[in-house]
């Protein structure tokens, strides 16, 4: 394989190195062998200090992008008032955010394919001119544009996809097969873990009505400090960090994930839960809050089901980077987290904290180690796809399914003649079975004489590769 150094230049090399961009070809092409891995040959791979900087500014912009997707959810009475709409409307608010995603993958997927950089600074001016928009419709104490609001959101939902599907791709770019979960597990429950800052910290800024506003300024100051470093990203590591595999070209790859079984075995559940957990964030103040809660009190919820999530995740994530017990594990969460949701069910009317609470720290648990394990996991069953390819498929109809379940569960909230009014328990058992239907498919991975149909392909590339090759300590 031949390497050689490379730097950031104007135009195609300023967000990629064509040295390490992926190497589309054909069906055809990859069937008379991987020409990329030379054997007998001595190569000289190196992981790069610098692939840090990125980890970190894709972390901070999925923590802000859920941020701003929640801004409202915890506040939803509050901003219903201010704007002078129904608490529908500000749901809406939530649900055109994933909406404008979906609408976005397609054109996500072809920018990710030529490199990280250019999803980074895609995102980073999306989300910016979102954020100051939303203010700008919001900027006087008494009242705000509700219009105004409604298309800044659309923009930064135009954005999620750029950096939501991006851990993949950054990690197989600057990662070794050694690190690659961890790190996907780094930058994507940032993710989640924005949405738990803003249960925690949007209803605090919050007092009354006229506070939206002074809210709104704050998101996006913050949202401004994490995006502005995007545009300073290296695009690639100057050499290799390991085997550079052939990547099918985009046309064909829609083929390969339409006539795989084995990756909608996973990618069903995946849309399902991720839908869930989407719609279980925006709503858990309306769930919660009929039973006697408090706004406090379940945006503490809410903190929970993501703060708990995202410590078991720092654990878990090294552990399945080392034993690659991917499809153990998801056949163990999957189940465990159907579960969680079917008990769920009777935790509001208990009117006491501690069973909700138990509850959302497990869901919370098992969702946020099985997120970073199935993006992996989904790219070891579609090798040689490119992994932008199968991570922004699974994450739109993650966010598809969530505006559908957002929508569905506020139609099955009862009305004021309830007993409490406007609860909302219908849509807790329409969650718990719809989760419980799918929670079967991944079970059968691997079943049937198809074992060889979930073998890790890309985690045995880097080990046949690794028979001859040298790796080089970590460079600045």
């Amino acid at each position: 394989m031949k390497s050689g150094g490379s730097h950031d230049a104007l135009g195609d090399g300023f967000w990629r190195n064509k040295q390490l961009g992926p190497q589309d070809c054909t069906m055809r092409e990859l069937a008379v062998g991987d020409g990329n891995i030379a054997d007998g040959v001595s190569t000289e791979y190196r992981t790069y200090k610098r692939r840090w900087f990125g980890l970190v500014q894709l972390a901070l912009m999925n923590m802000v992008v859920s941020w701003d997707w929640l801004t409202f959810a915890p506040v939803a009475s509050q901003a219903a008032a201010y704007y002078g709409v129904s608490k529908t409307t500000i749901n809406w608010l939530s649900t055109a955010s994933l909406l404008a995603f979906v609408a976005a993958f397609p054109l996500a997927i072809a920018v990710l394919h030529r490199g990280p950089k250019l999803a980074f600074m895609a995102a980073a001016v999306l989300m910016l001119v979102g954020n100051w928009l939303r203010y700008a419709g919001s900027t006087s104490e008494g009242s705000g544009h509700i219009a105004v609001v409604m298309a800044g959101v659309i923009l930064i939902g135009f954005g999620q996809p750029f950096v939501l599907a991006a851990p993949t791709r950054y990690s197989d770019l600057w990662f070794t097969s050694r690190g690659r979960v961890t790190a996907t597990a780094v930058t994507s429950l940032a993710n989640p873990l924005g949405g738990a800052l803003g249960q925690l910290v949007n209803p605090y800024w919050v007092k009354q009505d006229g506070d939206i506003s002074q809210m709104l300024l704050y998101v996006s100051v913050i949202s401004t400090v994490c995006c502005v470093p995007a545009f300073f990203v290296p695009a690639a590591p100057p050499t290799p960090v390991g085997p550079l595999s052939s990547k099918l070209r985009l046309r064909e790859s829609v083929g390969v994930v339409t006539h795989s079984p084995e990756l909608w075995l996973l990618l069903i559940p995946f849309f399902v839960y991720v839908g869930f957990f989407n719609s279980l964030s925006s709503l858990l103040n309306q769930m919660m809050t009929p039973y006697g809660f408090t706004d406090d009190q379940a945006g503490i919820g809410g903190a929970i089901l993501i703060v708990v999530g995202l410590g078991f995740a720092a654990i878990s994530s090294p552990i399945l980077d080392r034993t690659k017990a991917f499809l153990l594990a998801i056949k163990t969460f999957i189940p465990l987290a159907a579960l969680c949701y079917v008990t769920f069910i009777w935790m509001p009317e208990t009117r006491n904290v501690v069973g909700p609470y138990v509850v959302l720290a497990v869901l919370g648990a098992v969702c946020f180690a099985l997120m970073p394990v199935a993006l992996e996991f989904l790219i070891e069953l579609s090798h040689p796809l490119s992994p932008e390819v199968t991570s922004t498929i699974a994450w739109a109809g993650g966010q598809l399914f969530g505006a559908i379940f957002v929508i569905v569960s506020g139609a099955l909230a009862d009305d004021d003649d309830a007993n409490p009014p406007y609860n909302m328990k219908r849509a807790l058992i329409f969650q718990a079975v719809v989760a419980a239907v799918v929670c079967p498919l991944p079970l059968f991975l691997g079943m049937f004489g198809r074992k060889d149909k979930v073998v890790l392909r890309r985690v045995r590339l880097d080990e046949r590769a690794h028979r001859s090759t040298v790796v080089a300590n970590e460079p600045a």
